[in-house]
């Protein structure tokens, strides 16, 4: 199988950098082939602008959207995008490491998804009738491909559970596991989440990659994020909302999880 590995830690020698080696040496022993996009080695640019759409025309405001769409459809894209692009297309499998920076992602790893979820490439796609709203939440060109996010953290396990302070670690991925990852279509495994790095010790380490290990051995077995499909029936469409008799006792994040 081929798994790209999205990695965005400005540090080469931190924890992220060891995983990071660790991830690629397993798969690769498994017989799989790996490409990394090291945002930081790459220095890439952040900012979706005007820029990215180097043949628009100048003479009219930047449209985020529609100018991203033109220059997908006519191939005239920043190069750095379609080459993320073709990589995702070749990939069956996505990883995207980072660590937890003020209960998201990093500013370049956002970067990334703004600027290679092109119009045309991973949203504004397929039917919109009825019936059907777009190929998305289930559907789209990432259909068929496994996603899982590696994420680190200062805090303690206990910090992000059920009734911890900074909330549940699975409602603060939720944006990026069912936004990001579900609504292009990959099926999403449960996330590899690091606790407390800062006492990462020889003993720990060696556990937590025994773990990540076990987690790439099954990558492609793992039963996925149960998130319902846009177009599978169960919500009413053009509002999108989850019909009366789905999840009736369930609101917010987890009513869109079976």
């Amino acid at each position: 199988m081929n798994v790209l590995l999205v990695y965005a830690h400005p540090e080469p020698t931190s924890l992220n950098g060891s995983l990071r080696d660790f991830s690629v040496q397993r798969l690769q022993a498994a017989g799989h082939t790996v490409q990394v996009s090291d945002l930081y080695a790459m220095n890439w640019k952040a900012t979706l602008d005007a820029d990215d759409a180097p043949q628009r025309d100048a003479t009219k405001p930047f449209h985020a959207s529609l100018d991203s769409k033109v220059a997908y459809a006519e191939g005239t894209q920043a190069a750095d995008i379609a080459r993320e692009q073709e990589k995702l297309l070749w990939a069956d499998a996505l990883i995207l490491q980072f660590p937890l920076w003020w209960f998201t992602m990093p500013a370049i790893l956002k970067g990334w998804v703004d600027r290679v979820y092109a119009y045309g490439f991973a949203y504004g796609v397929g039917e919109h009738s009825d019936s059907r709203w777009g190929e998305r939440y289930g559907e789209g060109k990432m259909q068929g491909k496994r996603a899982m996010l590696m994420v680190t953290t200062g805090g303690w396990e206990s910090h992000y559970a059920t009734r911890g302070i900074n909330g549940p670690m699975d409602d603060l991925l939720f944006p990026i596991q069912h936004g990001i990852l579900y609504y292009p279509g990959f099926e999403v495994v449960p996330p590899f989440v690091v606790y407390r790095t800062s006492r990462m010790d020889a003993a720990r380490y060696a556990e937590t990659c025994d773990e990540l290990g076990r987690r790439l051995d099954e990558l492609w077995s793992a039963r996925p994020i149960g998130f319902r499909q846009q177009n599978g029936g169960e919500y009413e469409i053009p509002a999108l909302t989850l019909k009366s008799d789905i999840a009736p006792d369930s609101e917010g994040f987890q009513a869109h999880i079976r």
